[in-house]
């Protein structure tokens, strides 16, 4: 089976694609029952990473912001947005002369609301009809709410990905995505998997990079403006007194806390220190609340991805808070994925799930009273037809080359 995932995350910057083929181990049958472990394999395609045009890109990121804004914005996101994905798609199936059976498309998360640590309500835009019309195939989107209907945070949704991929490991290992926000999966023989957010990762050093570079760069390019800076230790503990990374897993969190005004209000108490040195501290902030997270589950491993993984000094710093008995690899190194490509891989691997009626989620990784299947199907071209239910999720996940 071969599915298009498309991730749009919450740096705001971009769309990544990945159109990948989906092999049940073939000696178990077609209905996956009967081995153990259950492997999947999957051969990725294609790949592609698509920036947002320039007012596609700010309009999301006012979106983001918590302040009051017209509808009209949101129904304009949303239509733009899906019509910015489908024609993504569509340049990349043609140029690889692949069709996808199916396309998941994640969509652009704009609101993700917390109270006392429960998510009330999540809204990802980025209208799937458009896709399923270009297209002709059928999409699943939407894949966070059936989660947080059951009590979950619906994030980090990446840990069924990272515990089917460390399937074997044999010592604790954290997978890092420094993403806008930084989340973990914790994988240790013999306990069920966890996954949470641990905070920012490029959500305030972004917002700071903008504005040093009168918003010439959106984000900090090879770590250069936190490295011509220094760690302010005031301005770091006052930073770290937010009460977020004290919470215990699973806990997820967004731009909807980490926005432009919350920094302001630690930022205006420091008045002295210069834009570089403020870069620098919330670079040593994002380093210091993954280490103390990892450091909590007695992790030997770090396997990181995402954008983050592109800012030199942060991941210098990550090394340093970690430590020497804590070895930091990539997803590149240690499973042969790009880390560019990860979420948009998960995002296909939750519609194979779906489309067999599999579980995408499980309670360890997000707090759910009970695992749930993942997201709402649009019909494509022609009527919607889903194959027998299988009865097992597999256990494993091989990528091939």
């Amino acid at each position: 089976m071969i599915i298009a995932g498309l991730m749009t995350g919450t740096s705001a910057d971009g769309l990544d694609l990945v159109i990948a083929e989906f092999l049940p181990d073939p000696t178990v049958g077609s209905d996956l029952v009967g081995a153990d472990p259950t492997t999947l394999t999957v051969r990725i395609l294609a790949e592609r990473e698509t920036p947002f045009d320039d007012q596609l890109a700010a309009d999301i990121l006012r979106l983001l912001e918590p302040t009051d804004l017209p509808l009209s914005l949101v129904s304009s996101v949303d239509a733009r947005l899906g019509r910015f994905c489908a024609e993504a798609l569509s340049e990349l199936c043609t140029d690889h002369d692949l069709s996808p059976d199916l396309v998941v498309s994640h969509g652009q998360t704009v609101r993700h609301d917390i109270t006392d640590g429960q998510v009330t309500s999540t809204l990802q835009l980025g209208q799937p009809a458009f896709i399923a019309e270009r297209l002709g195939a059928p999409v699943l989107s939407d894949v966070r709410s059936r989660d947080v209907a059951a009590g979950g945070q619906g994030a980090p949704l990446v840990g069924l990905l990272d515990s089917l991929l460390l399937s074997e490991v044999e010592a604790p290992t954290a997978v890092l995505n420094l993403g806008g926000i930084a989340n973990i999966t914790v994988i240790t023989p013999g306990h069920d998997p966890i996954a949470f957010d641990t905070g920012p990762a490029n959500a305030l050093i972004d917002i700071l990079a903008r504005r040093i570079t009168d918003a010439r760069q959106s984000y900090d390019r090879d770590g250069a403006l936190a490295a011509a800076g220094t760690t302010d230790e005031d301005l770091l503990t006052a930073l770290l007194s937010e009460p977020f990374y004290g919470r215990p897993a699973p806990k997820s969190t967004g731009k909807e806390l980490f926005h432009a005004a919350y920094l302001d209000s630690f930022l205006e108490a420091h008045p002295h220190l210069g834009e570089h040195d403020q870069i620098a501290t919330v670079t040593a902030l994002t380093a210091r609340t993954i280490a103390e997270a990892v450091r909590d589950h007695d992790v030997t491993t770090v396997i990181a991805s995402g954008g983050g993984t592109r800012n030199p000094e942060l991941m210098r710093r990550l090394g340093e808070e970690l430590g020497e008995g804590i070895a930091v690899t990539s997803t590149d190194e240690a499973f042969g994925l790009p880390e560019g490509s990860k979420e948009a891989l998960l995002m296909a691997l939750l519609g194979w799930l779906s489309w067999h009626g599999l579980d995408g989620t499980a309670p360890s990784l997000t707090g759910a009273i009970g695992p749930r299947i993942a997201g709402r199907f649009t019909p494509g071209e022609g009527p919607l037809r889903l194959p027998e239910p299988l009865r097992r999720r597999p256990t494993r996940l091989r990528l091939a080359d």
